[in-house]
């Protein structure tokens, strides 16, 4: 499950808003339980008095009173406060399961046609509670419809009362037990699957924010390098003319010899943050050679053992293209390169192949390849997509595939001699972002 913030806290550091299981707005919650108040007292007020059912009145309007009495004391306590904890949500829908137990008693149990209701906190805790919270509540359920089965008040009828078979009962405990596990069960899964798409696009967003503010830097340093020239410059012309006149047996000698070389190396300095590649990564639609961006993108992804070789394919057609050179493109490629490393045995492969038309990299490895049971779903967030990997989420892959995509780029998996990874692009495409960022 996901760490929790605190009450005032509704994001993430990096500023990303994440859904979290195990809390829930209290104005919500609130709102709700006032909805199911007024509701039920709607309800017994048109079936005694519209229907003229002969209903425990007093009885069960106290059990309402309880539900509302709980909710003014919530929004007592919680003045000031905008989200709830686990703890305090698992204890009010239990609450809720027993005042709601305790209406159906009065009026009927089992074979009063409101039963259904009883699910509903079950269902709620699944969508934004644990599963251990989920589960506990739908225990709870489960306990209140077997007592209901066994132990009610007659259900309120005009003339005789109505009596249902054991067998009948028994059915509908059974769909109700059913029907509060599965629903539950689906409808948990589904808000997990969007809690952890959640938290994996923020997880993506703060890697390309990253890699932004990396990119900055390097554009911050080529403006220092630039504006530092200058008095360098001027430093070196004076230490220079000191060390002409200054005579070789003069004390001051080694030391304009040591101010000569190190204006020396802060030349060497300022001329390497001035060619620093991340500063020209900062501008708009900057572009490399194909060959000269796979080298950057796999540049921090060597390691000792596993052989990364750049090809390019004799088949390819005409001049290098150049690429797009930002954040995107490096962080995506990326990550694609150090999944290959990652589970390479001895050498990973970058192809490089172009056309008027396409432009295309392969990245192979000789590894154990994609697990076949999910090969169509790589890309999603939490997919372990190697074979024979208890630990790998697949978060790389799906960011890389967000990036990438970023770029018009189509991704395509499968397994030869171990996981191949073929991203293509439209030369047709590139050029004219290229053309427009020209223009801007």
């Amino acid at each position: 499950m996901f760490k929790r913030t605190p009450d005032n806290d509704d994001s993430t550091r990096t500023g990303l808003s994440v859904i979290q299981a195990g809390q829930i707005h209290l104005r919500t919650l609130i709102l709700v339980r006032w909805v199911a108040a007024a509701g039920q007292t709607a309800t017994l007020v048109v079936v005694n008095f519209g229907l003229e059912f002969d209903l425990p009145l007093l009885p069960c309007l106290g059990a309402v009173f309880a539900l509302a009495l709980s909710n003014l004391i919530l929004m007592g306590r919680g003045r000031g406060r905008r989200r709830m904890t686990e703890r305090e949500a698992v204890l009010l829908l239990g609450f809720d399961v027993i005042q709601l137990s305790v209406l159906l008693y009065l009026t009927g149990g089992l074979a009063n046609p409101f039963v259904i209701l009883i699910i509903a906190p079950a269902m709620v805790s699944a969508t934004i509670l644990s599963r251990g919270a989920t589960i506990g509540l739908i225990v709870l359920a489960m306990v209140c419809i077997s007592l209901l089965g066994s132990y009610h008040l007659p259900l309120p009828w005009s003339g005789w009362p109505i009596e249902l078979e054991p067998t009948y009962l028994l059915a509908i405990w059974t769909a109700l037990a059913v029907a509060v596990v599965f629903i539950a069960t689906y409808v948990w899964s589904v808000s997990e699957e969007g809690r952890r798409m959640s938290e994996a696009l923020a997880a993506t967003q703060a890697s390309l924010a990253r890699e932004q503010r990396v990119s900055a830097l390097g554009g911050l340093a080529a403006a220092a390098a630039h504006e530092l020239g200058s008095p360098l410059a001027t430093i070196t012309v004076v230490a220079n003319e000191l060390s002409q006149e200054v005579p070789k047996d003069s004390p001051i000698a080694e030391d304009v010899q040591l101010l000569l070389s190190q204006s020396e190396r802060c030349r060497e300095i300022i001329t390497g943050l001035a060619q620093t590649p991340e500063a020209s990564a900062t501008a708009p639609f900057a572009r490399l050679p194909f060959s000269a961006l796979i080298e950057t993108a796999r540049a921090p992804y060597s390691v000792e053992g596993i052989e990364v070789s750049v090809l390019v394919e004799e088949d390819a057609v005409g001049e290098e293209p150049y690429l797009p050179y930002g954040p995107e493109m490096v962080h995506g490629l990326g990550n694609l390169i150090q999944n290959a490393v990652q589970f390479a045995d001895r050498h990973v492969r970058l192809k490089l192949y172009w056309t008027d038309e396409t432009i295309r990299l392969t990245v192979q490895d000789d590894g154990p390849g994609f697990a076949p049971s999910v090969l169509s779903a790589i890309g999603e967030p939490y997919i372990s997509t190697r074979a024979g990997s208890g630990e790998n989420l697949g978060l790389g892959i799906f960011i890389a595939n967000t990036l990438l995509q970023r770029t018009e780029a189509d991704l395509r998996f499968s397994n030869r001699d171990g996981a191949k990874v073929e991203i293509s692009w439209s030369r047709a495409i590139l050029d004219n972002s290229a053309t427009e960022g020209e223009r801007l």
